[in-house]
């Protein structure tokens, strides 16, 4: 950093400091961000982008019946869950914020985004917001950034939520971030990334409030690794329908689960292994033979893990059969 550079970056600070505001202590999540409810389902969303490292682990907050938060500019994480909290009591999303806001006294450098579980949105940009900053708010939705390199960054996620609403809630605002980095994006250019979708209903078993949870923390590509990531939950999501299908001991459903997972990624040899294994307990050892074999060659290990199944009742063929497939 050169001197000039030091000096503006110290006098920064040293203002910030003489303003008693505390926002020298907060990180920074320059970034842009939507919160959303599919009208459907009821979910709710939150994906962010940033330069900047974890982005996910400060800006976005949601509770399953409840609502979602993004926190940005100068983070005060604290929006998150006392957001969420008066959310949770039936204060509604205009209101909480607005409360949050009159108690905060580094409102000017907050960038806030909050949604609750009926669609209320509400949003806002601090004056001292590093332009182009903005929030904008449709039906169901807010979109919002700071730091970006123009002004056509929030109208063109709003666009794209808006015309990709035939997409499930999750891909949706996978598409609003794509369209807010092919407007411009952050100045500063592209490090992380987050998306979860949360519930519409309350639950008090905190594993199941959030439905999908991803984060890319540091990627030269964010944007497009959180999209590969969720195109892989919702295969693993077919893999989990299928495990509970063998456990209720329906191999009819648990072929259908495992092969749309391997349609997705055929290439992946535990989506391979799993389908072949529904395909032996539905007694279809021959058509599960060659993906056995497949499986093995790749990866001999997945040979000794046949060999464990029978015990437990997941693999129910003869030893006669196992040797078969084994040979």
């Amino acid at each position: 950093m050169n001197r000039l550079l030091l000096l503006i970056f110290i006098l920064s600070l040293t203002n910030l400091q003489a303003q008693n505001i505390g926002v020298e202590k907060d990180a920074f999540a320059h970034t842009y961000s939507i919160v959303a409810r599919d009208t459907i389902t009821g979910e709710m969303a939150v994906g962010v982008q940033s330069h900047w490292f974890s982005v996910g682990s400060i800006v976005s907050w949601g509770k399953s019946g409840v609502g979602v938060v993004a926190t940005q500019s100068f983070v005060n994480p604290a929006y998150g869950p006392e957001g969420l909290e008066l959310m949770a009591n039936g204060v509604s999303a205009e209101q909480a914020l607005t409360q949050l806001v009159e108690e905060d006294e580094g409102r000017d450098f907050r960038q806030v985004a909050f949604l609750d579980a009926s669609g209320n949105v509400s949003g806002f940009t601090g004056k001292n917001c590093v332009e182009a900053a903005e929030d904008l708010q449709g039906k169901n939705f807010s979109v919002q950034a700071n730091m970006m390199v123009n002004d056509k960054v929030v109208p063109a996620m709003a666009e794209a939520f808006v015309r990709y609403s035939d997409y499930p809630l999750a891909e949706r605002v996978v598409e609003a971030l794509k369209a807010a980095q092919e407007a411009g994006g952050d100045i500063r250019g592209k490090q992380s990334a987050a998306l979860i979708v949360v519930g519409p209903e309350k639950t008090e078993n905190s594993w199941e409030d959030k439905k999908i949870d991803l984060r890319v923390d540091d990627h030269e590509n964010p944007i497009k690794e959180l999209s590969r990531l969720l195109k892989v939950a919702r295969a693993y999501e077919h893999m989990n329908r299928g495990d509970l299908a063998v456990e209720a001991g329906n191999m009819e459903n648990a072929l259908k689960e495992y092969g749309a997972a391997e349609k997705m990624f055929p290439d992946n040899l535990e989506m391979k292994f799993w389908k072949a294994v529904a395909l032996a307990n539905s007694g279809r050892i021959e058509e599960a033979k060659p993906i056995f074999n497949t499986v093995f060659k790749a990866d001999k290990n997945w040979k000794e893990m046949i060999t464990r199944l029978p015990p437990s009742g997941i693999l129910t063929i003869s030893e006669e059969e196992l040797k078969e497939i084994t040979e």
